[in-house]
């Protein structure tokens, strides 16, 4: 949605588990020397800056990022996610937070390929200064003109997909996005997030997925609270469309810690299940 910035919500609980997934994706893919293609349908402006007016109006990073930038205790998954970030602040502050085609470029080799698609006609012009010889920006409907870029000529990679779901729509546009990219890119990995404002839409997005006729998938959820009828995220996920097998393991290690660290009021929870099998 044009009116939608990532900015207020930049570097949130929902943002620390969304990118500790990439990463641990993007790391699965270069495990092998073949290269890959990462297609980002949603990129945003690359970064954000948390002092700024944006993120400091409801300073959701503060429950996220910000509750374990200097600990050091994690899991192994978030201290790669907490490293990555930190090479974009200076080291004794917090002070900007790298969106998910930053952090993909961090773990892009020079044979890899990073095409990101941004429909916000401010934030595209952000985007634009991440364009080289490996990394494409295109101004458009990601859900819509990435579907031309698959298959990636590479046959390896990872399609993420995270709109903003301020249009309903977007719940069963995803679906059949998703089954489109399928049919083309059988063997890509697809990361899809959702947030749960509205549990009853979150369990009509997961039937319609069960019900696609893709195999393999995978859901992974955080929550800070417990399902509620006010305004608000209280938890999100991602649902992965064949996952690294190491996924669930990792998972299985970090979002326990997650729910303790990052609940509140100790009303922290996670899932962790197959949606299908292979």
């Amino acid at each position: 949605m044009l009116s939608y910035r990532h900015a207020f919500h930049a570097g949130n609980f929902a943002d620390v588990l969304k990118h500790t997934i990439l990463i641990q994706i993007l790391e699965y893919l270069n495990k092998k020397d073949k290269p890959w293609c990462c297609i980002d349908t949603h990129a945003g402006p690359g970064k954000y800056e948390l002092d700024g007016d944006y993120a400091q109006k409801n300073q959701e990073y503060q429950n996220g990022i910000g509750k374990l930038w200097q600990r050091d205790d994690l899991p192994e998954c978030l201290a790669e996610y907490i490293n990555l970030v930190k090479r974009f602040n200076p080291p004794d502050k917090l002070s900007r937070y790298p969106g998910s085609p930053l952090l993909t470029k961090q773990l892009l080799r020079n044979k890899d390929r990073l095409c990101l698609f941004e429909l916000h006609t401010t934030e595209i012009l952000l985007l634009k200064d991440l364009a080289n010889s490996h990394i494409s920006v295109c101004h458009g409907d990601g859900l819509k003109d990435s579907l031309k870029s698959l298959p990636p000529h590479e046959r390896r990679g990872l399609v993420l997909i995270d709109p903003s779901y301020e249009i309903k729509k977007d719940y069963t546009e995803v679906v059949e996005t998703l089954k489109a990219m399928h049919k083309r890119f059988a063997v890509g990995t697809y990361a899809l997030w959702y947030p749960v404002i509205e549990r009853r839409r979150n369990q009509q997005l997961e039937k319609a997925i069960t019900a696609s006729g893709i195999a393999n998938v995978q859901l992974f959820e955080l929550g800070i609270r417990g399902d509620s009828n006010e305004h608000g995220m209280t938890s999100s996920g991602m649902i992965i469309i064949n996952p690294p097998w190491t996924l669930a393991k990792q998972m299985q290690q970090t979002l326990p810690w997650l729910a303790d660290v990052l609940g509140q009021d100790g009303e922290g929870f996670y899932r962790i299940e197959t949606l299908v099998a292979e």
